[in-house]
């Protein structure tokens, strides 16, 4: 009996290495997870072992492998935590300093220092912010703890990478230094308008260009995995990170479709086409990927706590035993009796990024009971995504018909009914939750012919549900709003 063709995709999260096999119908059928440990050095400081990172991600990829005839595996994706910073020796793939992780701080004070002089230039060509989260800086910093690090690095003797290229290189044995588009448009080195990494920046940064990865289109054969690895060797042609994934996965194939993450935080994105829109409310203009040449563009914002605000409701305040209780209980009132919550636990994002704020909650009388303050988190959750996707469809232009969700947090039906209110626009949750790993399968299979086109992977899609705006909620949602934007004022 021949089997469906597989993709395999790899998972390489903050947190822990994922592998899933996906069939031609798009539905994961195995799935494998190891975690591997975070390292915190120094207040503000976040490593990994780029060693256990390796070994981990090949743990899951060979236990979803047992038993698959690997010639049935058309071809490996590859998805990955952006902006983490590996470096290594090109002769013997011995990483030279941990891997710095995207969360990291530590070049808080080189960013400032760029910032002032520089922030124009880096924010035209790669349509980001002077910010920590960012690669260059950390590179940078790797290079100046050695004395012979940046000779190295100049005669090509030390690589860089971001996971994704670190992973390439050791699926091929060394055989492959590369990245594609959508991760290289995350380092503070790419010029996301040329579609090349840029000289000028690179001089800023004190950072040469021999030691940078070769950039590739997100989907196409760029290399081969070791047999010893995967049974035979498997293309690798897919490659994305996380966010510009989920997109891809949610298949926000078009110009003003919008994807947003519900987790810790949200991340929220939208495809803008082949246009690249420079953000007024400091959004980050980036690459959502490269196919054929053709790079498509999106823009990208977070809200800094969603997820966690139920968190800290169940930790903190004990006001819920687990956070899917946080549902049943904002449903056991008929609104938020006058509370707002302003969700500034970690400071606010975009629009309004001001890092400083704390958070709040305001209206409390002797009525309030507990299901008006968990039913004013969840409104907060809706109400900061609103903004930020308010705030893409002003910089883009675009009014999106629809917001396609995933992460945890978008199990929540009231939340998602929520959002739907507050935007006034039509959310899809997918049936399909691995969203993230199945854009990495997607750009794999299409560059290696499980799926024709686009269109065809749009077959595949069902969503689980679509929560439609109540018109009956109209006059709330208003109130809600007023109210929102009133107590917002006063904190800003």
């Amino acid at each position: 009996m021949k089997h469906a063709p597989y993709v395999l995709a790899l998972d390489a999260g903050t947190s822990s290495s994922r592998a899933l096999l996906f069939d031609a119908h798009g539905q994961a059928v195995a799935t494998a997870q190891s975690e591997f440990t975070q390292y915190f050095p120094r207040e503000g400081w976040v490593e990994h072992d780029p060693e256990e990172i390796w070994t981990t991600q090949l743990q899951a990829l060979m236990s979803v492998m047992d038993g698959v005839n690997p010639h049935d595996v058309a071809a490996v994706g590859i998805t990955n935590q952006r902006e983490t910073t590996v470096v290594w020796e090109r002769a013997t793939g011995r990483p030279v300093y941990p891997a710095i992780v995207w969360q990291d701080k530590r070049t808080a004070g080189d960013c400032a220092e760029m910032d002032r002089h520089h922030s124009q230039l880096f924010r035209q060509r790669t349509g980001l912010l002077l910010d920590p989260y960012f690669s260059g800086t950390k590179l940078a910093w790797i290079l100046r703890q050695h004395p012979d690090h940046h000779a190295r690095a100049q005669s090509g003797e030390l690589l860089f990478g971001t996971i994704d290229t670190w992973l390439i290189w050791k699926l091929t044995g060394g055989a492959v230094h590369a990245t594609d588009a959508s991760n290289a448009s995350r380092t503070l080195m790419f010029d996301i308008h040329r579609g090349q990494w840029d000289t000028e920046l690179l001089g800023i940064l004190g950072i040469p260009l021999a030691m940078l990865p070769e950039v590739c289109d997100s989907s196409a054969i760029i290399g081969h995995t070791l047999p010893e690895y995967t049974g035979r060797s498997i293309p690798i042609a897919g490659v994305a990170g996380d966010q510009q994934a989920a997109l891809f996965g949610q298949l926000c194939t078009a110009p003003g479709m919008v994807k947003n993450t519900y987790g810790t935080g949200c991340f929220c994105m939208m495809n803008t086409g082949t246009e690249a829109h420079t953000s007024t409310h400091r959004l980050l203009t980036t690459v959502a990927w490269r196919m054929q040449g053709i790079t498509t563009y999106a823009l990208e914002g977070g809200v800094f706590v969603a997820g966690a605000l139920i968190q800290w409701l169940r930790d903190q305040m004990g006001l819920i035993q687990t956070a899917p209780e946080i549902e049943e209980l904002a449903l056991s009132v008929a609104d938020n009796g006058g509370i707002t919550f302003i969700p500034a636990l970690s400071g606010l994002g975009a629009p309004y990024w001001r890092p400083d704020a704390t958070g709040a909650i305001m209206g409390i009388t002797r009525g309030t009971q507990a299901g008006h303050i968990a039913r004013a988190a969840l409104e907060a959750i809706a109400l900061s995504s609103a903004a930020l996707i308010e705030a893409m469809q002003v910089d883009s232009h675009m009014k999106i018909p629809l917001l396609k969700v995933d992460g945890g947090a978008s199990r929540n039906n009231l939340l998602m009914q929520l959002q739907a209110d507050m935007l006034d626009t039509p959310v899809a949750r997918p049936t399909q939750t691995e969203t993230t790993a199945m854009g990495a399968a997607f750009l794999a299979g299409l560059a290696t012919g499980v799926w024709g086109s686009t269109e065809d992977l749009q077959k595949l899609k069902r969503d689980d549900h679509i929560f439609y705006p109540r018109a009956a909620e109209l006059s709330g949602r208003a109130q809600i709003r007023r109210q929102w934007d009133q107590n917002m004022r006063r904190i800003l």
